[in-house]
């Protein structure tokens, strides 16, 4: 009983994180599992099951909040679905602790780029760079297929390369990307299911997550429509950033000691990020009021 109320509570908090920043919900899940010393495979098809939930309750509420790009969720979740299915199938022989090093690399890359452009650069009135298919249709393949390898990666990969365009509004990447993860989620679950079994699941575990996912991820969908764009671009940015940095260290090699000194470092400076760009905005604001 403990154990699952331990996971309905990160269940809550990773909907809570994943509906307000648009990733981070198998993420923070998969690795209370792992912790637990559940296998990868299992982990992975565990917590896609519960997001079937998460991901429809999430993607509603979004919605009714006039956080969804229709068309450019459709767009996203066609290839993601294909390529989630497909991700499911070979996640026992494929070695995705190689390859997340790299991803986490590239993902702590575009963090950066998030959180400097939405600190120094962000311009509500700017002009919006379109989005073509071209870019969301590999973008897609490619999120779907590591979030069913990783346990997590739709919005690690989607939300960091779409807030990266010019003119992007968070709220709309973010409520796009969690609403298109039904599709994903159920693509996914459903090759684990045929290549791993019924068996596999612990459905009291999964049922745990979605308690806690199901309570959160309306007030989740709220909290990205009321939090100030530039302010909410600044907090994914660091998320994104401090959410790689483990694994980052680890391949260089570093130690623990040094992990808590660049730890502290980088949450400092997120934390005055975050201060700067509220108080740079509001005197922006001021100054509009004025004139």
């Amino acid at each position: 009983m403990r154990k699952l109320l331990i996971f309905a509570i990160v269940g809550f908090f990773a909907q809570l994180i994943d509906g307000a920043l648009g990733m981070a919900y198998g993420l923070t899940s998969t690795s209370l599992l792992l912790a637990f010393g559940v296998a990868p495979a299992v982990a992975s098809a565990s917590i896609h099951m519960s997001e079937i939930a998460t991901t429809a309750v999430s993607g509603i509420s979004h919605y009714k909040f006039g956080n969804v790009d229709k068309k450019m969720a459709i767009t996203l979740m066609i290839p993601g679905a294909i390529s989630a299915f497909i991700g499911a199938a070979f996640l026992s022989s494929l070695p995705g602790h190689l390859i997340k090093p790299y991803i986490s690399i590239f993902l702590m890359i575009m963090g950066i780029y998030v959180l400097s452009r939405f600190l120094f650069k962000w311009n509500p009135k700017q002009e919006k760079q379109k989005t073509s298919a071209w870019y969301l249709i590999p973008l897609g393949a490619i999120a779907g297929f590591f979030d069913s390898v990783g346990g997590g990666g739709w919005g690690p990969i989607n939300t960091p390369a779409l807030l990266s365009r010019k003119g992007a509004v968070p709220s709309k990447v973010i409520g796009t990307v969690d609403t298109s993860e039904f599709a994903v989620t159920t693509a996914s679950t459903l090759g684990f299911i045929i290549f791993l079994g019924w068996e596999q699941f612990n459905y009291v575990w999964v049922a745990a997550f979605v308690i806690g996912g199901v309570i959160a991820a309306p007030i989740a969908a709220y909290l990205v429509r009321i939090i100030p764009s530039y302010l909410l671009g600044v907090v994914v940015g660091g998320f994104i950033i401090l959410t790689n940095l483990n694994t980052v260290l680890d391949t260089f090699g570093t130690t623990g000691s040094l992990k808590i000194v660049v730890y502290s470092i980088l949450f400092i400076a997120w934390i005055v990020a975050i201060v700067r760009s509220f108080q740079r905005n509001s005197r922006l604001d001021k100054l509009h009021k004025v004139s």
